[in-house]
């Protein structure tokens, strides 16, 4: 015989089981998300960390790999200043933030000035500084204070090709998508600074050079495993 507690008992039954079918969902959730919070917290935060300052190789390829862009210095062959120093700013990369390879690749027209100067004398100077990124800004460095780490490299601009220009083209294009889309007449090409000297100023006591040996060998990010 069905009692009126008999239904009372099945449906606090059914209530039991549907608040603890609840209660497991929410404690799955709440493992899944302590999972996710757990690797979040393991991830490396400091990935983008500049290295110390006595790391001056480390240094330098952090600066190239964190920079979009740089000011190069070419000898003028334009009058009325021909024969002196004419700067200009260029789009750089050296590959994605993170994974850069030290090289600053650049997408260059020959109608440009700075390019034409490079046809007579491929002799330039590159200079990047963390100015451009969030770095001296937060730490309240004034871009000329040499704590606003910047390097300036010294050597050639030779134009790539083949496998290599490949390389600079995803290094580019991947920092700077707009590039994909510029005038196909402009007869562009892919260039890369090749460093003779590379110097350094991060810190007191004056610049610091490095030899571009020891500037690729370096890793201007840590390992985590």
């Amino acid at each position: 015989m069905i009692t009126q507690k008999n239904i009372n008992n099945q449906r606090n039954h059914v209530k039991r089981q549907t608040i603890g079918r609840k209660l497991a969902r929410n404690m799955a959730l709440t493992a899944a998300r302590a999972v996710v919070f757990a690797a979040i917290l393991t991830l490396p935060c400091d990935l983008y960390k500049i290295p110390p300052h006595e790391e001056v190789a480390r240094v330098a390829r952090f600066v190239a790999n964190q920079c979009d862009w740089a000011s190069m210095a070419t000898i003028s062959t334009h009058d009325p200043v021909k024969g002196q120093p004419f700067s200009n700013a260029f789009s750089v990369s050296d590959g994605p933030l993170g994974y850069g390879t030290g090289v600053p690749y650049m997408y260059l027209t020959r109608l440009e000035i700075s390019v034409q100067d490079l046809q007579v004398n491929p002799q330039a100077s590159l200079s990047m500084s963390l100015a451009q990124t969030d770095f001296c800004k937060n730490q309240g460095y004034d871009p000329q204070s040499p704590l606003c780490a910047h390097v300036i490299f010294s050597g050639t601009v030779v134009e790539v090709n083949g496998t290599e220009a490949e390389v600079a083209k995803i290094s580019l294009f991947g920092r700077h998508p707009e590039m994909a889309d510029w005038p196909a007449d402009h007869d562009w090409f892919f260039a890369k600074m090749n460093m003779t000297q590379v110097w350094v100023l991060d810190y007191f006591g004056g610049v610091k050079t490095v030899t571009p040996d020891d500037y690729f060998k370096a890793t201007p990010y840590k390992s985590f495993h």
